[in-house]
């Protein structure tokens, strides 16, 4: 099964790539992932406190499932280079619906110890750490080659309105019905994207098995040809530390990748000390706790926003503006710092939104067009450790240095960080001069079957 690509109008981009059958079925399948991702931290949290737990207990549960997350990304990454990705998120998804649906059960019914509650986060972080990377580097096959950027923004707006909905459902459902309803819904979520991923996997399955009966076509007409090299290598992996080496030497050898994963580690750290853990406390000192609520709201907003215009964009050098645009990060920071009427705020987080989408497509594609797919999700999944590793630093950092130093000045060097740090990421000849819209370099065989 050939895939063309007609030239389509700009407003038509989005439609053009819908018609892919196992790209609707992946994209489906990774906004219920998190969808429900995001809904379990809430509906775990109250679930602690319903039992008589304290804050430590809530702590302790809900940092188990990030914890779990850190330690298992390599691994995730790792397995979704050696099995079907398809294959992959669909066990990982039905395990996290199993256990999720029988600790919402035993909620329901007073029988959970909050033991079960710390094993439901463990499992939840552990699906985590698997579909992030099998997910993300699943998605070139689903679509040609010329329509990864659509393909991706269009993904993450299904991603963000997943976590808009989780969040938002989640916290509704435990306040109205009681989080072990939050908990059945989350494990139904997850068994929809298990439907989802099995679909995909069939979808990609088919498609592999007509290319391989079309030996005879021109490589044009074929979306991701096996390679002698390709098949080699996959009958003779046996050392998992290998596999992780090889992975880190594709990681490692591309300047321009380490050098944007460097860049976000500290703008994460940032943003999550400044927004997460500082925001709230100018919230409560200035315009109140229901607005902060509408103001993180609207930077998800601006994402989504952020989606439909880079979904649009040509540029042939989309990593350099996506990595330009992170400067924007710094507006909600000054924002905050400056106790600005909220009105500006809320424009801020909106116009941050809109950056932050522009970075996270133009990072998926530079990633998906560049590296080897054989090792993608490895890659992926040593980007996502370097981002994880930073929110628990900023996080545990920036109420401290607030008390020795004052918020103002604290968000304030955030800022300074977060400039300075693109800057630098701006100076890589690399950064600068890699170019979107090329051919998927090392292409590989056909996702096996998944079922």
């Amino acid at each position: 099964m050939a895939f063309s690509s007609p030239s389509r109008p700009d407003r038509d981009v989005l439609r053009g790539v819908l018609r892919h059958r196992a790209f609707r079925a992946l994209t489906l399948g990774r906004s219920l992932t998190f969808f429900g991702n995001s809904m379990a931290p809430v509906v775990l949290a109250f679930a602690v406190l319903d039992l008589g737990g304290s804050a430590v207990d809530v702590g302790l549960v809900v940092g188990a499932r990030s914890v779990s997350s850190v330690l298992l990304l390599l691994f995730g990454g790792l397995l979704a280079d050696r099995l079907p990705r398809a294959l992959v998120l669909q066990g990982a998804a039905a395990s996290a619906a199993l256990v999720q649906t029988g600790v919402g059960l035993a909620v329901l019914t007073d029988r959970a110890p909050i033991g079960a509650l710390l094993v439901l986060s463990v499992v939840q972080g552990a699906a985590a750490a698997v579909s992030v990377p099998a997910s993300a580097a699943l998605l070139p096959r689903t679509v040609p080659p010329g329509e990864l950027r659509p393909a991706n923004a269009l993904s993450r707006m299904g991603i963000n309105t997943g976590m808009i909905a989780g969040t938002s459902l989640g916290g509704m459902l435990a306040a109205v019905a009681g989080p072990g309803w939050g908990m059945v819904l989350d494990g139904a979520a997850f068994l929809g994207a298990a439907a989802a991923y099995r679909l995909a996997g069939r979808v990609l399955a088919r498609r592999g098995a007509v290319t391989s009966s079309a030996s005879s076509a021109s490589s044009a007409e074929v979306l991701l040809p096996a390679t002698a090299a390709e098949s080699a290598e996959s009958a003779g992996r046996a050392r998992p530390w290998q596999d992780m080496r090889q992975g880190w030497h594709e990681f490692a050898s591309r300047a321009w990748v380490w050098v944007v994963v460097l860049q976000f580690f500290v703008v994460n750290a940032v943003s999550a000390g400044g927004i997460q853990v500082l925001g709230p406390a100018v919230a409560d000192t200035t315009f109140g706790r229901t607005a902060w609520g509408f103001v993180l709201a609207t930077q998800m907003a601006g994402a989504l926003v952020g989606g439909l215009l880079v979904a649009r964009s040509r540029s042939r050098h989309a990593l350099r503006i996506g990595v330009a645009v992170v400067a924007l990060d710094a507006l909600p920071l000054v924002a905050l710092a400056e106790s600005a009427d909220l009105a500006l705020l809320l424009m801020a987080m909106f116009v941050n939104g809109i950056a932050l989408e522009q970075f996270s497509v133009a990072w998926d594609l530079s990633l998906q067009e560049n590296v080897p797919q054989d090792t993608l999700a490895r890659v992926y999944s040593y980007d996502a450790l370097g981002s994880t590793l930073a929110l628990p630093l900023g996080e545990m950092a920036a109420g401290p240095l607030a008390e020795r130093y004052g918020v103002r000045p604290t968000l304030l060097c955030g800022v300074g960080l977060v400039l300075l740090v693109t800057a630098g990421a701006l100076g890589s000849s690399q950064v600068r001069g890699l170019t979107a819209g090329g051919p998927v370099p090392d292409e590989v065989a056909p996702e096996r079957a998944a079922v």
